[in-house]
């Protein structure tokens, strides 16, 4: 009889204490839309859940007007960012080439975290 009422107890309190999980809430934070070619474009990338920061791993992409997606790179370094780890709030800058000056590029960020995945994009045109 305990023992039946001891996993009634757990699976009826399972599905109350997902629920009552607070939800991820990702924010793409930056100075403007059109940002300076071969100027330092600084950008920050918020991870929170119930306002508090949470790990997470982010992947940063560039999607250009003809649909083709590619990887941003971290910093001054080669390093793409993908799936990269970071605690609450994930800084970096891009630098836009010539080449994309007058062009609506669209940056796309991926964070995953508590068992969620959040996709947030954010235009930018450089001049």
């Amino acid at each position: 009889m305990r023992l039946a009422l001891a996993v009634l107890v757990t699976v009826l309190a399972l599905p109350l204490s997902a629920a009552a999980a607070p939800p991820l809430k990702v924010t793409f934070t930056a100075r403007t839309h059109t940002p300076k070619v071969n100027a330092k474009w600084f950008y920050v990338v918020r991870a929170t859940a119930g306002g508090k920061p949470v790990k997470a791993r982010i992947t940063c992409q560039l999607v250009d007007p003809v649909g083709g997606v590619h990887a941003v790179l971290f910093g001054s370094t080669t390093k793409p960012i993908l799936n990269r780890p970071f605690t609450g709030s994930f800084r970096d800058f891009i630098r836009f080439p010539p080449e994309s000056q007058g062009f609506k590029l669209t940056i796309r960020v991926t964070v995953k975290a508590l068992g969620a995945k959040r996709v947030v994009s954010y235009w930018v045109r450089s001049r």
